[in-house]
């Protein structure tokens, strides 16, 4: 289902399509249109109907999409329909609201191991999962064929832990430390930097007023 042509600007709205999707799944909605697609994304219909098209298009004319079959394969192309394993660094306050969120479960994001290198986080349970040493990361990682690492530390440290993590085989990073990781050319990082997140909206209010 991968298309190597498909540009980020096109991959990053798929999640969102498919959140909508399965809303409209919840209130029991079978089909709709792109117009109307359109209304809820605030995505034009044309973009949606181009979007969809890089991986066959899926809809009908006259009918629209069937609401149930397009989240099924908008979930096979995100690759929801496989579980990944898991594991986060770092339980501090970010760490564990990761660590305790749910939806990461029900999406197929099983957090198998949590680490941490501060004495006082070490032992404590986050979601039935006890904290380790950071020391044992490499060998649970081997052990347990771990494919995703979640980055919740300080700046400091992160790159370290990063190496440990490619070096261990890990071929993704979520990475929430406010660094720009160094990774080779076959490990996926994706980086959510909050700070930057916060900063483009101060910068939005401040043209606004």
């Amino acid at each position: 289902m991968k298309n190597k042509n498909v540009s980020m600007a096109v991959i990053r709205r798929l999640p969102k399509y498919y959140r909508y999707l399965s809303e409209l799944l919840d209130n029991d909605i079978k089909r709709i249109s792109s117009k109307e697609l359109s209304k809820l994304t605030d995505f034009t219909a044309s973009q949606i109907r181009q979007d969809l098209n890089n991986f066959g298009g899926f809809g009908q004319q006259g009918y629209g999409y069937n609401v149930e079959d397009l989240q099924n394969e908008l979930g096979k192309i995100l690759g929801l329909d496989k579980k990944y394993r898991s594991i986060l660094i770092g339980a501090g306050n970010l760490g564990q609201a990761i660590a305790n969120y749910r939806g990461f479960s029900d999406s197929g994001f099983e957090i198998l191991g949590i680490f941490d290198k501060s004495p006082k986080a070490i032992g404590m349970e986050l979601r039935d999962v006890k904290v380790k040493d950071t020391k044992e990361l490499a060998d649970f990682i081997k052990e347990n064929d771990i494919e995703i690492g979640i980055i919740c530390t300080p700046k400091e440290g992160s790159q370290e832990t990063t190496d440990i993590l490619v070096e261990s085989g890990i071929t993704g990073i979520w990475n929430f430390a406010p660094a720009d990781l160094k990774v080779p050319d076959h490990v996926t990082v994706e980086n959510v930097h909050l700070n930057e997140s916060l900063f483009t909206l101060s910068y939005l209010l401040k043209g606004s007023n």
